[in-house]
């Protein structure tokens, strides 16, 4: 894996993280569900809307929009579901270490899916990563006093599974069509689902339009999905899944950080090793522990 690869899944996960605020700031100007179906048909419009000026071809066969459906219903349908929802009732240190289990769940099924394996190293890096998670997560989980707790576990890891499903199956699409065109039509699929239900279940003239809420649902969408979607795609293109998504446990340092630097948090003690954790865990399955070629052994 390049220094450049490195750099650009380095972005991804940043942008990922840029989104928690944006979405809490975004709910209070609109319904979750209608929030969520925006979000996902502006950023997929512009992807399309790139994909035909640069004359990039239609899907060609019935196998390739299949797995775009299947992405679309996970990582879009599924995935914002859970995001947009979960904030009600959770903590962030708990929808952290739940939703960072992701890169696990997605590393076993790469194994059967895309033949990709994890050497002991890889097994062990892994682990550390989600240990380094757990102990970031910490303050927030021992605070938590949430009685819908129960409901927000289940929308985290109605996320979780959807995100993951997505993932393999983006890896297994990568390279047979391109980029813009499968990440804008995954979008507009999963924006479907999520578009009906908030017609069922919300009033979608509930919307509180204004010049805030513009600007946060156009950064969500374009920098924050358009954007990342697109990277992320064209990154699996060229490195293997469980590599790349190995860094997705830098996305809560990263949450980290943006709440020094924006919002005057401390980092805990405990999440100082959990950052250290996080960092050895990625760096031993970068360095050593991923393999497509050997089995875990």
């Amino acid at each position: 894996m390049s220094i450049s690869i490195v750099f650009q899944i380095i972005i991804v996960m940043l942008l990922w993280a840029i989104c928690f605020p944006f979405i809490t700031w975004g709910i209070e100007f609109a319904p979750h569900l209608t929030f969520a179906a925006f979000r996902a048909v502006l950023s997929g419009l512009v992807l399309i809307v790139l994909a035909f000026a640069l004359r990039q071809p239609l899907p060609q066969n019935w196998n390739d929009w299949k797995i775009i459906a299947i992405v679309g219903i996970g990582a879009t349908s599924f995935g914002f579901l859970g995001m947009f929802h979960a904030a009600e009732f959770v903590s962030p240190g708990i929808a952290t270490v739940i939703s960072n289990a992701q890169p696990l769940l997605a590393a076993i099924l790469a194994v059967f899916i895309l033949k990709e394996r994890l050497t002991r190293l890889g097994v062990l890096g892994m682990l550390l990563g989600f240990g380094g998670i757990i102990f970031i997560a910490s303050p927030g989980y021992l605070s938590s006093e949430n009685d819908s707790y129960a409901i927000g576990v289940a929308y985290i890891i109605l996320a979780a599974l959807g995100i993951t499903i997505s993932n393999v199956w983006i890896k297994k699409l990568a390279g047979s069509v391109d980029a813009l065109m499968a990440m804008g039509l995954q979008l507009l699929i999963g924006s479907i689902p999520l578009a009906i239900a908030a017609l069922f279940f919300e009033d979608p003239t509930a919307v509180k339009w204004s010049s805030q809420f513009v600007l946060i649902l156009g950064i969500l969408s374009v920098l924050g999905t358009s954007l990342v979607y697109w990277m992320w795609f064209s990154i699996l293109e060229k490195t293997s899944l469980n590599r790349a998504n190995s860094f997705s446990f830098f996305i809560p340092i990263f949450g980290l950080a943006l709440g020094v630097i924006f919002f005057g948090e401390r980092i805990a003690f405990l999440q100082w090793i959990g950052i250290a954790l996080t960092i050895v865990g990625v760096s031993m399955i970068f360095m050593l522990g991923s393999s497509q070629k050997r089995s875990i052994t």
